[in-house]
């Protein structure tokens, strides 16, 4: 199979791997694992480990190194600086001791089956202590949990975790070495490191900066892309050809862009090269999986899924509980990171290219990781359950935080129950209090609450798209449901709580923009405020006051648009920047000329049924001039413009029943 054959067979299975994991409503990189397991040398051999592909695949470790020096913010880490640094060190410095000491002492009872270094229990100690960031915090975002305790304390952890990638990445492959070496080895390594970052953090910055500021005045997007990449893949061979990782230099790369005005720009450039050749590197692990070897040592396998996935869980919420949370979040915060990561991949995958960890280790390690990973989703989904069983201590927390926001909601009758107080809630909790209109806000931050509280506002703890803090909240005698904040999940759930126990209170919802319009009306949103639109609205009402149109009549247009829920505003031209994969299903303006031999010229409009492809004729233009009179009567002729709207696929439809019948 040549080169070409193979890239076309790695794109068409990780398409059908990632199609079949989102109709499962898995993380992608579950489809790309389970694609390279299937096509790989070791099950229907399609695929053969080829070096090239490898070193390509790489690549997408060094760009989610670079993601990851983007995101690397000091401001953000001083925030959470007490569960990165107190939290996140204590669980990997932990779990890498005791992995190391655990895997030393299995060696010695069973060294048939556990035969391994110091060097190799040391790696595995790295290779343990990871956690996937790229599937929980997409869990947790959609079940609107990053803001809850034992999310901010899930993300403190995975932040940790991700930065301590850089300095096993230096040693691993430096444990690697030979035994009378290793000292001065990982010396070296640690001294060139050292060496490196302080040239390229001290001088580099300002270099980097004076150098996008030029390429950016050449306005060129495609000159920019290029810098962009030869700026990561620089760097990753810089740090390569100094003995170190790839990894490592593409990781710098992302620290110095971070601090630059360029950072938005960046991530969003380099996604599309990050998300694909990610995949690629996630196939290529896949094909390292020898199924015969974990049916022959299945026994293994379990006893590695069981005990790694146990001690972690046991290990974690021990450290957090020392950390001062609660039982019932510390259980979830265990529950949450006892998988494996995928950067446990990268660093078992360099392990073993450094022949630190034998063959016949390397397929039931690989298998309990990926095994762990793909039951991670269901764990999760279940683990208010669990934890409700097994800590009674949360069930009464959460039962006196519903008494307490109860008890500050008794006397409130006929008030409005905001969810979200943050500077949307803050602002519209004024304006009630100036009208007298009584307000209950909830909130998932708890400085803001504490600080909020003591200055008089009528807020209190809790999680509004969970029932019991709605019912407690006073939802049954609450005149309306204010959500503040622009999360869709989090607004459906409390839509779907509100619609089933309290239907006759009106809810208001707050969007980023159109796109989810009609679902958040659909599932029983009174009003829905997209922040886009309305600005484009308040910008029209402004610049038509300042040129002389009377007030009364801006005022007009402005209710009349609100009352018709924005229609006209929504539909738009669509340029190159606005068609993402998102917006396809969102109603657009598209005009239409009919050419010489159009198939609809000669013909009454009506006649086209246009209106059957769910198109809509919004105006039309003959010989530059506007059609006042558009009916199913107009007959169109050669070179009439028809602006149409629609969503794309309606449009492409309808322009084809235009041109060619």
């Amino acid at each position: 199979m040549n080169a070409f054959d193979l890239t076309l067979l790695y794109l068409l299975t990780a398409v059908l791997g990632v199609v079949a994991c989102r109709l499962a409503k898995l993380p992608p990189i579950l489809g790309y694992l389970l694609v390279g397991v299937i096509i790989g040398p070791n099950t229907l051999g399609l695929a053969q480990d080829n070096p090239g592909i490898r070193y390509l695949a790489e690549f997408g470790v060094v760009f989610l190194m670079f993601v990851i020096g983007l995101e690397f913010s000091l401001p953000k880490l001083k925030t959470m600086g007490r569960f990165v640094f107190g939290l996140g060190t204590a669980q990997v410095m932990l779990t890498m001791m005791l992995t190391a000491a655990g895997s030393m002492a299995l060696a010695l009872l069973i060294p048939s089956w556990w035969e391994l270094e110091w060097q190799t229990a040391l790696a595995l100690g790295g290779v343990m202590a990871m956690s996937s960031t790229a599937i929980v915090i997409k869990v947790t975002a959609e079940r609107s949990e990053l803001e809850t305790e034992h999310g901010k304390r899930v993300v403190g952890i995975l932040l940790f975790q991700d930065l301590a990638v850089v300095p096993l990445l230096i040693l691993i492959p430096a444990l690697g070495s030979e035994p009378d070496t290793l000292v001065w080895e990982i010396g070296l390594a640690v001294l060139k490191a050292a060496a490196l970052l302080l040239l390229l953090l001290t001088g580099g910055q300002r270099l980097l900066r004076w150098w996008l500021r030029m390429v950016v005045r050449r306005k060129s997007e495609e000159l920019f892309m290029l810098n962009l990449l030869l700026i990561t893949l620089g760097l990753a061979w810089l740090t390569e050809h100094a003995g170190l990782s790839l990894a490592l230099g593409a990781f710098v790369a992302g620290m110095l862009i971070s601090e630059t005005e360029f950072k938005h720009q960046v991530e969003t450039d380099i996604k599309p090269f990050h998300d694909v050749l990610l995949g690629l590197f996630f196939i290529t692990i896949g094909m390292l999986l020898d199924w015969r070897i974990v049916w022959d040592r299945w026994p293994l396998v379990l006893l590695l899924l069981a005990f790694s996935v146990s001690f972690k869980l046991g290990l974690i919420t021990g450290l957090t509980r020392l950390f001062g949370a609660p039982l019932g979040t510390s259980m979830r915060v265990g529950l949450y990171l006892a998988q494996g990561g995928e950067f446990g991949f990268v660093l078992l995958t360099l392990a073993s290219e450094q022949s630190l960890v034998p063959p016949a280790l390397l397929n039931p390690i690989l298998a309990s990781m990926v095994i762990s990973m793909i039951a991670t989703p269901f764990i999760i989904q279940y683990s208010n359950g669990v934890v409700t069983r097994l800590a009674g201590s949360d069930w009464l927390l959460q039962s006196l935080q519903m008494t307490t926001i109860a008890k500050k909601a008794m006397s409130a009758d006929h008030h409005v129950v905001i969810c979200g107080f943050g500077r949307s809630g803050q602002n519209l909790a004024r304006m009630l209090s100036n009208e007298g209109i009584p307000y209950m806000a909830l909130d998932l931050d708890p400085d803001r609450v504490k600080q909020a509280a003591a200055g008089g506002d009528s807020v209190v703890y809790g999680d509004a798209t969970r029932l019991q803090a709605l019912m407690a909240a006073g939802l049954a005698r609450a005149s309306a449901v204010v959500v503040t904040y622009p999360d869709t999940t989090s607004a459906l759930k409390i839509l779907a709580n509100t619609k089933a126990h309290a239907p006759h209170v009106p809810v208001v919802v707050r969007t980023v923009d159109d796109k989810d319009l009609e679902k958040l009306t659909r599932a029983g949103a009174t009003e829905v405020v997209p922040e886009m639109v309305e600005g484009s609205l308040m910008l029209a009402s402004h610049a038509l006051a300042l040129v002389g149109v009377p007030v009364r009549k801006v005022w007009r247009q402005v209710q009349s648009q609100r009352e018709a829920r924005y229609k006209l505003l929504r539909d738009y031209y669509h340029g190159a920047d606005d068609d993402s994969v998102d917006e396809l299903d969102q109603e657009r303006l598209r005009t239409i000329v009919l050419p010489i031999g159009a198939y609809a010229i000669d013909r009454a409009l009506g006649s086209l049924a246009l209106d059957g492809f769910g198109v809509r004729v919004l105006g039309a233009r003959r010989m530059g001039q506007p059609i006042t009179q558009i009916g199913d009567d107009l007959v169109l002729q050669d070179q009439d413009a028809l602006v149409l709207s629609g969503t794309a696929r309606e449009l492409a439809l309808a322009e084809e029943r235009l041109l060619k019948g």
